[in-house]
């Protein structure tokens, strides 16, 4: 019977040449806990020693325990009392850009909770790297419509989704840089295209209102943006948009246009226009009773009616170009007038004057 082929000492050491090779400052390797200290975690790395993680390097995770497998990087190979001297944060910090790069070269979506927030947007962390979702990439849900003066009202509406979980796109990742910038809207447009297909001009839909400017009201439709202008909330003269709506309200509006971002939307148009009747029975010539509502340096503005207003062109006033509607009308004074015109199809009607 031959003899077994002797193993050698050089065939055990290269066998086994992972397990003698030495920590190398910059590599990541996994080790178990031999013990929880308060100024230092150790680690068991086998062939390759004893590690040492200071304890300020692992004070964000919690209930670290002793024998928990733990994945860290080498920051020096060997120090003066022989430990490896390791970093569990910057090895989590590394597996994060891994991940992160990973969902951003395949656009994936991510959920994210943001646990800040600034004026300019919502601090969020994202497997252990810190980044921002800025305010312009909100979604109309979400994005907060106040006046442009109203930063408190902004900022108090931004920390109401602190703690929240938001659907997000990673919009841009360097991580040399340290910069990662996220995005709502880009997790959501897919959506968002498949419900503006299924719109057309003439829709009555519902949505909440998230926004109460001067302008207008703004209004999430199902993820979409939509603006009613202040001209559109209602066939009156409309002064200030909040004593029709606030925001958290829920109303019905006409579709009147569709652009790539947002719908245009009318309130006024889900009822009858009241001045079509009102002008019904309305004859040029009548004499109407009416009170000064506005003075312009062109002439005055007369309501006559709930939804009718008229006006008294300066020509009517007296002849030059001296004459002032301001020395003539006093704001809120009621007055009777003569109707000059009707133009029912522009919505307009002249007046003059009565004379007594």
């Amino acid at each position: 019977m031959a003899d077994a082929k002797k193993t050698t000492m050089d065939d055990l050491l290269a066998e086994n040449e992972d397990s003698f090779k030495k920590a190398v400052a910059g590599d990541t390797v996994t080790g178990k806990v031999l013990s929880v200290k308060k100024h230092e975690i150790l680690v068991d790395l086998g062939a390759q020693g004893v590690g040492l993680i200071p304890r300020r390097e692992a004070s964000f995770v919690k209930n670290l325990n002793v024998g928990d497998e733990v994945t860290v990087s080498v920051i020096e190979a060997e120090m003066d009392d022989g430990y490896v001297l390791l970093s569990l944060r910057k090895a989590v910090k590394d597996k994060g850009w891994d991940e992160i790069l990973s969902k951003l070269e395949n656009n994936e979506t991510i959920d994210v909770t943001p646990f800040d927030a600034n004026r300019g947007g919502l601090l969020v962390e994202y497997e252990g790297i810190r980044g921002f979702l800025p305010v312009s990439q909100l979604s109309a849900e979400h994005y907060p419509r106040v006046g442009s003066s109203d930063k408190d009202e902004i900022l108090q509406r931004l920390n109401s989704l602190v703690g929240k979980t938001i659907k997000a796109r990673i919009l841009d990742a360097n991580k040399k840089e340290n910069k990662l910038i996220l995005s709502e809207k880009e997790a959501i447009k897919d959506g968002l295209a498949e419900r503006f297909a299924e719109l057309k001009v003439g829709d009555v839909v519902k949505g909440v209102v998230t926004g109460v400017v001067d302008f207008g009201v703004f209004v999430n439709v199902d993820g979409i943006e939509g603006l009613i202008h202040i001209s559109e909330i209602s066939w009156e003269r409309v002064s200030n948009p909040s004593d029709y709506v606030k925001v958290g309200d829920i109303i019905e509006a006409k579709i009147i246009a569709i652009d790539k971002e947002r719908l245009s939307l009318s309130m006024k148009q889900l009822v009858e226009d009241p001045w079509i009747s009102e002008v019904e029975n309305l004859k040029k010539g009548a004499k109407v009773e009416g009170t000064v509502t506005r003075i312009t340096p062109f002439g005055a503005f007369v309501q006559i009616s709930p939804a009718v207003e008229a006006l008294v062109h300066v020509s009517e006033l007296g002849e030059g170009s001296d004459v002032d509607p301001e020395k003539i009308f006093t704001l809120n004074e009621r007055k009777s007038f003569k109707v000059l015109d009707i133009d029912k199809e522009g919505r307009k009607i002249s007046l003059s004057i009565a004379k007594k």
